[in-house]
């Protein structure tokens, strides 16, 4: 496998405060020899752990986005001991045109690694993180939202971490679950996940976990825009798990911890601890047509529940079909857009629990 073609303006091992960019060289009929800028920071003072918070994996996820430019704006190496690695927009050119996936290729990001380095420019782009960024962290922040398609109660979120006991033996696998569980209780969003998903072998997460980091993702609201309070749970949750790494000089894991534990402890601060065992928790549709939601975010819903309706558009006098929940649980992501498609997801019902735990679930 050939290297990475991406090259970098800052250098990586150096301490201090640097701003630059990867470049992956492009030819389109705009800039025949152009290239992708994705702006990255880093930011390092000798000994420690590596953090790599990552944004804008999907370009209209802008929660993210906001939290780590804000970031990289006032951070100083003399806030860190050790090194924090910024990529406010992994997918640049997604974010400026505010889409999912590129406008240059296609691509979406996050369905596309470990990537490749002969590939097109989207499969490139995962290639430098899965080679490159990946191998240099010891922890690893991915936000995420709904963008513009959906909208989805906020929470941070781990995984199970059982496909890779193969390869890097149980003992390993438990320890890198239970931290990222712990970073994801870190990171303070009012719901913590232990979260399914659907297809994982294409995900930046998959690539991640499988180099034995501890890693954590997000989805903090969605809807193609933010709000002050879903920015703040961003912005927060940032500084949260760069304490919990280790890496901030001026708050220690062990007070983060003490935070944590005070707020599980009292009720009215207590996160929804939320589990998604399997595909049954997507509630997926079979037609096209008009969606009516039945039941709001956060909503506690049972077996059987009718939780969405879709219309038959073009023709009046049709009945609507209805959606039924196949789990008791509480409504955790929406379709944003009243329109739908064949296979979209109209809904997504998680199971409340106790305890995120694996020897409680």
């Amino acid at each position: 496998m050939r290297e990475s073609p991406v090259s970098l303006t800052i250098d990586l091992n150096a301490d201090g405060l640097q701003h630059g960019f990867f470049k992956l060289p492009i030819s389109t009929d705009e800039s025949a020899w152009g290239a992708v800028m994705t702006p990255i920071s880093v930011i390092a003072n000798g000994e420690g752990p590596t953090v790599l918070l990552t944004g804008g994996n999907h370009g209209d996820e802008y929660e993210g986005i906001t939290a780590l430019y804000k970031l990289a704006a006032r951070l100083t190496p003399e806030d860190v001991q050790g090194r924090v690695i910024i990529v406010p927009t992994m997918n640049a050119l997604a974010a400026k045109a505010g889409r999912r996936c590129s406008p240059l290729d296609g691509g979406n990001l996050n369905r596309s690694f470990p990537g490749d380095p002969e590939g097109g420019p989207t499969e490139q782009i995962a290639d430098y993180f899965t080679r490159v960024l990946v191998p240099q962290c010891d922890y690893a922040l991915d936000l995420h939202s709904g963008g513009r398609t959906l909208d989805i109660l906020p929470f941070a979120a781990a995984h199970r971490l059982d496909y890779l006991e193969a390869s890097l033996g149980v003992e390993q696998c438990r320890h890198q679950e239970a931290e990222s569980l712990a970073g994801a209780l870190a990171f303070g969003a009012p719901s913590a996940m232990m979260m399914f998903e659907l297809d994982t072998e294409a995900l930046y997460d998959t690539a991640v976990e499988r180099q034995g980091k501890v890693f954590v993702t997000t989805e903090l609201g969605g809807g193609g825009s933010t709000t002050p309070e879903r920015q703040a749970i961003a912005d927060r949750g940032v500084d949260n798990f760069l304490a919990f790494s280790g890496v901030l000089r001026e708050r220690s894991r062990a007070d983060l911890e003490g935070d944590v534990e005070r707020r599980h402890a009292d009720q009215t601060t207590r996160p929804l601890l939320i589990d998604m065992p399997d595909a049954s928790c997507y509630v997926q549709s079979e037609h096209e047509g008009l969606l009516e939601l039945c039941v709001a975010l956060g909503e506690q819903v049972s077996a059987g529940q009718c939780v969405a309706r879709v219309y038959p558009l073009g023709r009046a006098g049709q009945p609507a079909v209805e959606y039924r929940a196949e789990r008791d649980g509480v409504l955790v992501a929406r379709r944003f857009p009243a329109q739908v498609s064949l296979g979209d997801t109209l809904a997504v019902i998680a199971e409340v629990v106790d305890d995120l735990a694996r020897d409680a679930s």
